[in-house]
Formats: structure tokens, C-alpha cells, sequence
């Protein structure tokens, strides 16, 4: 039930590589996850209908978030004797017990890292399996099933599982190796304040084995904290500190990419020049080469060879760069918490010191529509030259505690900032293809978001592909 998510379309189809026979029904059918479950001979049913259901009396019925109470395929499966289960039950049950599992988890940089440590076990013939939560450009497909007893390296969600199991997905993703690159306040929908936070990753610790690895941000005060109260099992430390075991070293960056070294231990283990940006990346370089490295040799993960780097593209709509040229950088980014947008702005500031830093955030998320983080973000917006804030996402159902983007706008406007807030969209392109005709500098534009920002970028960058 809703197959064509992410996660569930890949769960669908690493459920069909099996070998199981799999349907599924949903509402938003739509490519790329459709055209990929159909090649796959998965048949989509189009809406909810509890009689076809009943109908089919599959032998196990596979829950996702979309589906809560009221929804009428759940009130069926309530009613019935029919067989169902979460997602992560599913992946637990049916794959993730047969392999030696790599999970990444964070409030940030997960899809990265976790398709960086796919990546580099790939290329070291490892023959891994894995599951990422977006679309890799170094992977052939966004779900692979790997051998039995092999790694499978896979995005680490703390998002609830289902209407009847409110753990985090990762809970039941029998971690091997476990990799936590930072921990902030997230999810405002489910999770009360950090500490609430907090507690679901000690729980996703305590399910670590003596004999695995517990990989973790040495910088990251939060997930410091939490693994010198909770482990029992080896912590490697990894980032800029003296006090890490894996270091990284002179980080630079430019327009074309970045350069860094990585230490294990004191000992230069490589020196990397990617395309890739931002010392957030190279930490997230450096969390996936330690987490696939321990995989290879518990005691010395630089048996890993991480020359591949320099070929690494990335994912998706991270940092995706639509239009380059002397005057007019856009660039789209999956960016939708304050700290991420704060690195991401704070690495294009250096990248391009002599472009006017334009920003266009959507406020969409479950916890960035909310009021809750919204002076966080503006103070990394307020990184930017200039801002242009559409309304939040749903902000008629929100009422009162919706994200006030006129009020935000205001604040960046006390700081110096030009900020527009705008009524809709379409209007906001129609503003920001204006003031980019009329520009007399070079701009950098970024649009920030979780969903598709009103279809406008693409109508954006094919306006001035065309110029």
C-alpha cells in the first residue's frame, strides 16, 4: 500500500528480485518509480479499494506511511484476518537477516553516505546490496539485493514505520555496522523536542552487536554525548578533530570540486579530489570509507581503496547543478533543515565569492512547514544576498502554527537582506526571472526543497537554457 514512494517502490522491487510476486496500490502513479515497478512486471492498482483487496487475499500485506486510520484498505486489513506488516518488518523479515547490514543514519546526509558506502564497496568487487532514499548517479539503480551474508548498506530512517508501530524505521534494520553523522531536532510531526529525539537513536544503538561497529560523528556534540552513555559495541569517531580516528585534513574548495586528506589513526590513509563540495561532504566521504572499509577489516578499514572518489557524481537533486555559466549559476538542492541549507550556503559563498547568492526556499517539510524551526532558518537563509520564500506547503490546514514567510522576510530584511515573500509559485518565478533579467552582477540562484517547489525550477532553468 502507496508502492510508488521511494521506499516502498525499491522495497517492491527488491521483493520481486527475490523472487515474490508483488502488486501494489496507490494514488500518485506517476514516473520515474512507475515506469520502474511496471519494467519490473509489478502491476499498480490505481486508488484504495478494500473489496479488491479482499479479493486478492495476498499473503502479506505491506503497510506504508501513507496509509492511517480512515483509510479504507486499513480498515479492511482491521477488520480482517488478512496477514500485514511495516516496511521495515518487511525488509527485516525478508532480506535484511540474511546479510550483514550497513545502516546510515542522521538528521542529515543519509542518501549521500549511504550511496558513497554502496559506491565504494561496489568498486572494491565486494558485490553489496543497498537501499537509498533518492537517485543515485554512481549506482545502477536505486535498490540492489547483493549475495547472502554480504553488506547491505541502507539509509537509516528515524521516521516512524506505520500507523500501528510508531518505532523508527531503523529500529529494525539489524545494523551490523551503524553510522549516526549528526543528530538534530527533526520531524516535528513526530518527535516532541531533541531529547524525544535523542532517545530513538540510543534505541537504534542498543541493537548494535559486541562484534559490530558503531560509527560516529566525533564532532557532533549530540551523538558524542549519546554514544558515551549508550553502546555496546566498538565507536570509531570520525571527522576534524584530533581526537577522531578517521581525520580529515586540509579541506579546500572551489567552483570545480574540493580536495581533502583522510587519516586513520594518525596514518594517511588518501588524499581525495572530487567534484563533490563542502566540508559537510567530505565528512559524509569519510563516515561511508570508514563504515565500508570496518565492513572489509574490522581492526583497519585503509584496505579500502578510495581512489574511486574522484569518479563519485552523487545523488540527485543534492547541489544538482541546472545552468552554469559566467552569469547565472542554478543549482537545485533536496535542502529542508536550517543546518543543511546553513553548510550548503555557507560552501557556495566560498565557491563563488563574486555571485550575488540568491536563495528560494519552500517551506514544505512536515517540520520546515511549521513555525517551530523558523527563526533557524532564518538564520541561514540570512546567508544569502537574497531570499524569496513562496508560502509554506498546506499552510490553510496549519492555521496559526504554519511557518509565517512574510514575517521572515521582514527579519532578513532588518539584517541587510534583500527577502520577498511571495503570494504563490508562479509569482515568485515571475519575480525571480525579472530581477535575474535585470541583474548587473553575476547571480547564483539555489532552490531548496524536499518536493517539487511548484514545478518552477524546471520552468526556471529551461527559460534561461533558452536565453
Amino acid at each position: 500500500m502507496g508502492i510508488c514512494g521511494t521506499a516502498m517502490g525499491n522495497a517492491a522491487l527488491l521483493m520481486r528480485a527475490l523472487g515474490h510476486e508483488v502488486m501494489g496500490s496507490d494514488t500518485g502513479i506517476y514516473p520515474p518509480m512507475s515506469n520502474h515497478l511496471k519494467n519490473a512486471g509489478i502491476e499498480i492498482l490505481e486508488g484504495w479499494n478494500a473489496e479488491r483487496l479482499a479479493t486478492l487475499r495476498p499473503d502479506l500485506v505491506v503497510v506504508g506511511n501513507v496509509a492511517s486510520r480512515g483509510h479504507p484498505e486499513v480498515e479492511y486489513l482491521l477488520q480482517s484476518s488478512q496477514n500485514y506488516i511495516s516496511l521495515p518488518q518487511l525488509l527485516r523479515s525478508h532480506l535484511l537477516g540474511d546479510r550483514k547490514n550497513i545502516v546510515i543514519a542522521g538528521t542529515h546526509g543519509k542518501t549521500t553516505t549511504t550511496c558513497l558506502a554502496a559506491f565504494l564497496l561496489k568498486e572494491a568487487n565486494a558485490n553489496p546490496g543497498w537501499l537509498v532514499g533518492g537517485v543515485p548517479r554512481d549506482l545502477p539503480d536505486s535498490a540492489f539485493v547483493g549475495q547472502k551474508g554480504g553488506a547491505f548498506v541502507i539509509e537509516g530512517d528515524e521516521y516512524d514505520s506505520a500507523f500501528f508501530d510508531k518505532r523508527s524505521k531503523f529500529i529494525q534494520y539489524l545494523p551490523h555496522i551503524l553510522a549516526i553523522n549528526n543528530i538534530e531536532f527533526d520531524h516535528a510531526d513526530i518527535f516532541r523536542d531533541l531529547e524525544d529525539v535523542l532517545r530513538t537513536f540510543s534505541h537504534g544503538l542498543r541493537v548494535v552487536p559486541g562484534n559490530g561497529v558503531i560509527v560516529a560523528n566525533g564532532d557532533d556534540i549530540n551523538v558524542m554525548n549519546l554514544v558515551n552513555k549508550v553502546t555496546w559495541a566498538p565507536v570509531v569517531k570520525v571527522g576534524v578533530g584530533e581526537h577522531n580516528d578517521v581525520q580529515i585534513r586540509n579541506f579546500s574548495e572551489s567552483s570545480t570540486g574540493s580536495t581533502f586528506s583522510i587519516f586513520w589513526k594518525g596514518t594517511l590513509w588518501a588524499k581525495v579530489e572530487w567534484t563533490l563540495t563542502g566540508l559537510f561532504n567530505a565528512r559524509n566521504a569519510a563516515i561511508a570509507a570508514a563504515s565500508a572499509g570496518l565492513f572489509l577489516n574490522s581492526q583497519n578499514p585503509t584496505q579500502l581503496k578510495l581512489d574511486s572518489l574522484k569518479k563519485f557524481k552523487g545523488v540527485m537533486r543534492r547541489q544538482e547543478v541546472l545552468i552554469e555559466n559566467k552569469n547565472l549559476v542554478c543549482i537545485e538542492d533536496f535542502g529542508h533543515h536550517p543546518t543543511a541549507i546553513h553548510c550548503t550556503l555557507e560552501s557556495l559563498r566560498n565557491r563563488y565569492p563574486t555571485f550575488e547568492l540568491v536563495a528560494c526556499f519552500e517551506p514544505r517539510s512536515n517540520t520546515a512547514a511549521r513555525k517551530v524551526m523558523q527563526d533557524s532558518f532564518g538564520e541561514a537563509l540570512a546567508l544569502a544576498d537574497t531570499i524569496y520564500l513562496p508560502p509554506a506547503h498546506r499552510a490553510d490546514k496549519l492555521g496559526s502554527d504554519s511557518f509565517d514567510s512574510t514575517g521572515i522576510a521582514k527579519t532578513l530584511q532588518q539584517k541587510g537582506r534583500q527577502a520577498w515573500a511571495c503570494d504563490s509559485h508562479e509569482s515568485l518565478l515571475t519575480k525571480l526571472t525579472s530581477d535575474c533579467r535585470a541583474a548587473t552582477k553575476p547571480r547564483l540562484v539555489i532552490f531548496f526543497s524536499n518536493g517539487s517547489f511548484g514545478g518552477i525550477i524546471q520552468k526556471f532553468a529551461q527559460t534561461f537554457k533558452q536565453n
